[in-house]
């Protein structure tokens, strides 16, 4: 049956077309044998800069799927552009941000007292544990340089540089790391100013520096390491609640780890790494994920990574370490969202766009022009987060079809479908509807699942050689 131009099948109808269908005969001819099993081997990494095996119909472009205009872009103010610090009161005022806040509070505080599943005490104490270790734009400085050391700094090739930070990001916790080179054009994704309100100055001076008013940042730190860490899809389905919310959470705090580790090991190498100063500061994240190849952007206006979807937070870090560049994929992920919109459709507020295409006309302040996106109503979204969610929501992320462990065989038929086949987008998004997925699970379920460290499987497809 069709409902809303879309073709809404049974779990039995998809059976039935799968096997032994049209369905099937089209998939045949763009699938790859599936393997059994994707058992962790520790072997050596065939690709000389330690680039992980992607899935194989990712494959690299020189542009990215998200078209970009880079002389209309201008480096964005995160200070005053974003609503997720003051710049909110500048689209919606003061009095409803205090307004939006309280009912934030109040509802929380009502919502354990009724012993919300999701939002009870043990969810909310759940949140409050996770402290992170704080980001530093020049890093702790603890890990003793070369020269203290009385040794030479480490040189190696733009590519054993690339690998052995790989091995090292991937240890400290990194799901995926990629690196770009800064230029005329990329060097527009570095804020012009921190959240925090300080400027970012590129300067001829070697070495980088900050005082109370700016953070230098020398043209030769001109390599970006960009890191992805990985969110639990069990703990996310349970969106909006504080115990998704803190998922996100977690996220932020290993990343914070795993940044200030990587600029003590580059330290220790010899070599500067310049990080973020606070959440979402230094650049924009999701640009620099699709500019590196981690992933493609979305109509949720955010990266979806060929491994995990959506189910990833970005991070970025600038070094002056030569290191091998990567370049933008098409996975295919860009299109079939194109005519999925099953995110938009789940979006209490509305904030998501609907439209068939993306487009360059921005949305607001919050968007930065000079690319075509799906962007999205930013106040209308934290609107909500404030007073209904309570939370930062996530519920877009959660029913995105992409955001499918791939322990079974088909969800890996499927990704590679959208990618090779996309007449076959309807039925695949009609096939994610049929089998329930991206509809939300209990919380307090939650408390009882056997779930692996963090919630996540670390054993990922990127382990492959």
């Amino acid at each position: 049956m069709q409902k809303n131009g879309k073709i809404k099948l049974s779990r039995r109808d998809f059976l039935r077309v799968a096997g032994i269908g049209a369905g099937a005969a089209a998939v045949t001819t763009v699938a790859k044998p599936a393997e059994a099993a994707r058992d962790y081997k520790a072997a050596p990494f065939s690709d000389p800069a330690g680039r992980p095996k992607r899935p194989w119909w990712v494959k690299e472009v020189d542009e990215p799927t998200t078209e970009v205009d880079w002389a209309k872009m201008q480096r964005y103010n995160e200070r005053t552009g974003s609503v997720r610090g003051p710049g909110m009161a500048g689209y919606v005022g003061d009095d409803e941000v205090g307004r939006l806040n309280a009912a934030q509070e109040a509802n929380l505080k009502q919502r354990m007292l009724d012993n919300v599943d999701g939002y009870t005490l043990k969810d909310n104490a759940l949140k409050s544990a996770h402290v992170g270790v704080g980001k530093l734009f020049l890093g702790p400085q603890k890990a003793e340089t070369p020269e203290e050391l009385g040794v030479p700094k480490w040189t190696g090739s733009p590519e054993e540089a690339a690998k052995i930070i790989r091995a090292a990001m991937r240890h400290f916790g990194a799901a995926n790391v990629a690196f770009i080179e800064l230029d005329d054009n990329t060097r527009k994704l570095i804020y012009g100013v921190d959240p925090d309100g300080k400027e970012l100055i590129f300067t001829d001076d070697p070495i980088a520096s900050e005082d109370d008013n700016a953070r230098y940042i020398p043209y030769s730190c001109k390599y970006a390491i960009v890191y992805t860490v990985q969110m639990s899809q069990e703990t996310m389905r349970r969106c909006p609640t504080q115990l998704a919310s803190q998922t996100t959470t977690l996220a932020y705090k290993r990343g914070e780890t795993i940044q200030a580790s990587t600029q003590e090991f580059l330290r220790g190498l010899g070599y500067q790494c310049l990080g973020e100063s606070s959440t979402n500061a230094l650049g924009i994240a999701p640009a620099f994920g699709v500019m590196a190849g981690l992933g493609e952007l979305s109509r949720l206006n955010r990266l979806i990574s060929p491994e995990f979807g959506p189910m990833v937070r970005v991070f970025k870090l600038l070094t002056d370490l030569p290191v091998a560049l990567d370049k933008p994929i098409d996975a295919g992920i860009m299109e079939f969202c194109k005519r999925c919109k099953k995110c938009a459709e789940a979006c209490p507020s509305e904030s998501l766009s609907f439209l068939d295409e993306p487009t360059w006309e921005v949305q607001g302040g919050w968007n930065n022009p000079g690319h075509k996106a799906y962007f999205e109503n930013a106040v209308t979204c934290y609107a909500y987060w404030r007073e209904q969610a309570g939370t930062n929501c996530g519920i877009c992320f959660s029913v995105c079809p992409f955001a499918k462990k791939d322990n079974a065989w088909i969800h890996e038929w499927v990704k590679a479908g959208a990618a090779k086949a996309s007449f076959m987008d309807s039925f695949f998004r009609s096939m994610d509807d049929a089998f329930g997925y991206g509809t939300q699970a209990s919380a307090e379920e939650w408390w009882s699942l056997d779930l692996p460290e963090y919630g996540i499987d670390s054993n990922a497809p990127v382990m492959e050689g």
